[in-house]
């Protein structure tokens, strides 16, 4: 990975395409609205919806989520159930785009330790928006050579890593009830 690149990319508004632990994302900066309606346009995605938040480490989901509003016990169960495999949806900061969030008064996140999605992380110090390499309706590619060529052609940077070998996409639960929303 040409980490200059991809940094270079995150940081001017580009939508990245990467892997994930099952699947290729596709992600940009959370904080740039422009970059964010630019990605539900090329997924043909419902901004209601709302997006994923995918991080190195907790601290990195803090200016996104209402961590006060997670008590101490349940705090421990979330992170207890990372890194990989498991969405979160958590109370969320009152300031974020409402792309992020749809129409939900939760954010989905999740922290993760695909090494090229943790390096990223780390050097914008920011999480990177996650959702599936695919048109909506479409099966997301699971490598970066399969992904769709109309995707390819638009995304401003490919990571040419591999997943973590997961065998289908993240399961996502309500942090606070442990309800599962999908398996």
């Amino acid at each position: 990975m040409n980490e200059e690149n991809v940094v270079d990319a995150f940081n001017n508004g580009g939508i990245i395409a990467y892997p994930t632990e099952a699947v290729f994302g596709l992600g940009c900066d959370p904080d740039n609205e422009e970059s964010l309606q630019h990605l539900l346009a090329l997924k043909q995605r419902s901004a209601e919806k709302g997006l994923i938040l995918l991080a190195g480490n907790y601290s990195q989901l803090l200016p996104y989520i209402d961590d006060s509003k997670i008590p101490q016990d349940k705090r421990f169960t979330m992170l207890s159930r990372w890194p990989d495999g498991i969405t979160q949806l958590v109370p969320k900061n009152s300031n974020i785009s409402p792309l992020l969030s749809g129409k939900f008064d939760t954010i989905a996140v999740r922290i993760t330790s695909q090494p090229d999605v943790v390096a990223l992380c780390k050097q914008t110090n920011k999480p990177i928006v996650s959702t599936s390499a695919n048109l909506s309706g479409q099966e997301p590619a699971k490598t970066w050579q399969t992904l769709d060529p109309v995707l390819s052609k638009q995304v401003d940077f490919i990571i040419e890593g591999v997943t973590l070998g997961h065998s289908s996409p993240s399961k996502i639960m309500h942090a606070l009830t442990g309800k599962v929303i999908r398996t």
